[in-house]
């Protein structure tokens, strides 16, 4: 005689008893990662144009500094714009029409011939990466996340934007070697604008309602401003962007004209890098490259320790390693060494930052707050860019600014220290 016995699961209890994990990697999660990869590789390909720009037209190095140093101020004031064009218009179309001014700046600066219009059409290119970059993508892959994969799914997507570091200075550098500078602008006009076809399958749960968005805003930005907190906050992120934007836009220069020469026959030269202007681009690689580990470890990291703590910890550390480089003889082995230390705390700041944020002040605004502090940190990449191309020029090499850089980043990791880590009261935490 044969037994059966049978568990029967109540249908109204049947899901409690069997829960089902939600995907961490869903289809937003990967058109959104897509998209910050190619923004971010033609982002971080402009200091790779400095030196055939100049030397075609006979510039000085500040006037396409300039250029690059108006993009990132238009990036950050483009981030909070097309943040709240996209709850106005929805996430896709803001994002297409990010994509198109991207596109639109690009073919427009491969026919520039002046100064003015390279700065001028770098409006385009900031405003443009502010649309296909961290504030929209951010916002639309954290609305479809589960509540359990959300921190991870943004972690991954930020560290999307150092894989677009790391493979797109080197295909600058390669596109140049057979094309003109203007050639390589469109392919990359081509790129941005293709990478269009995947929006489909991005497809977020809606926003909320502008009465829910309006009701306590005027509230918490009023309670922020006053919050010394915020103001270090503010004034930390500012040292980050000064630091990220110049070496993004110079390191490529620095290393061509100061590094010692690449041994014939060695490593680099078997693997292809045979000249150091190879080697600057490859140095934006390897910081790219690092970063995706340090951007990870830092938001793993933040669940546990003292967010203000660890930042402190990364602006010190980056002090101490451009102390070092810039003491020493450059050499490949240096630059190499550089790049991958100067990479595992180049985007750490993020997560940790805007972590500090909705820790404070709550997740409902954050990204209203974080716009904002963002802000600050293009400026710091406006001021770094700049400077960077006209100390240049006048002293003939990068070294009083990199001096400038190490002492900004002193100051970041000291003024974190007096920050309140704990929840402003009377805030809403959704």
């Amino acid at each position: 005689m044969t037994f059966r016995s049978e568990i029967v699961v109540c249908p109204h209890i049947k899901d409690h008893i069997l829960p089902k994990s939600a995907p961490l990697f869903t289809p937003v999660l990967i058109v959104g990662c897509a998209i910050i990869i190619v923004s971010f590789a033609i982002r971080s390909t402009f200091g790779v144009f400095q030196i055939p720009i100049a030397d075609e037209f006979g510039w000085l190095r500040a006037e396409f500094s300039l250029a690059i140093a108006i993009q990132n101020l238009a990036w950050g004031i483009g981030q909070p714009l097309f943040g709240a064009l996209a709850e106005k218009i929805g996430d896709r179309k803001s994002i297409v029409l990010g994509a198109v001014i991207y596109a639109l700046g690009l073919l427009l600066s491969a026919g520039a011939s002046t100064p003015i219009e390279h700065q001028l059409y770098a409006w385009l290119l900031g405003f443009g990466i502010a649309g296909t970059g961290f504030g929209v993508i951010l916002a639309v892959v954290g609305r479809a996340s589960s509540a359990e994969n959300r921190s991870m799914s943004l972690a991954i997507v930020s560290a999307a934007g150092s894989g677009g570091q790391i493979f797109g200075p080197p295909i600058a550098e390669w596109l140049l070697s057979f094309m003109s500078w203007q050639a390589t602008f469109v392919v990359f006009a081509i790129a941005i604008l293709a990478i269009l076809l995947t929006l489909p399958m991005m497809r977020a749960p809606a926003m909320a309602t502008k009465t829910d968005l309006e009701e306590s805003l005027k509230e918490i930005l009023g309670k922020a401003f006053r919050d010394p907190s915020f103001t270090f906050i503010y004034l930390g992120f500012f040292s980050c962007g000064y630091q990220l934007g110049f070496i993004t836009a110079h390191l490529p220069a620095f290393v061509t004209e100061l590094c010692g020469p690449i041994m014939p026959g060695g490593m680099l030269d078997n693997m292809g890098i045979s000249t150091t202007s190879a080697l600057g681009a490859v140095a934006i690689s390897l910081i790219g490259l690092a970063n995706i580990a340090g951007t990870l470890l830092a938001g793993w990291a933040g669940k546990y320790y003292s967010k203000k703590y660890l930042l402190a910890g990364i602006y010190t550390a980056r002090t101490v390693v451009g102390a070092l480089f810039i003491m020493f003889p450059i050499t490949p082995t240096s630059v190499i060494l550089f790049s991958l230390a100067m990479g595992s705390l180049w985007l750490a700041t993020i997560p940790l930052t805007s972590g500090l944020i909705a820790h404070i002040y709550g997740l409902r605004y954050m990204g209203t707050l974080y716009g904002i502090v963002f802000l600050s940190h293009q400026l710091g990449g406006f001021l770094g860019i700049w400077l960077g191309g006209r100390m240049y020029d006048v002293y003939g090499d990068y070294t009083l600014v990199w001096w400038i850089g190490l002492a900004v980043g002193a100051f970041s990791a000291i003024i974190h220290l007096p920050i309140r880590e704990r929840r402003l009261e009377g805030l809403q935490t959704v």
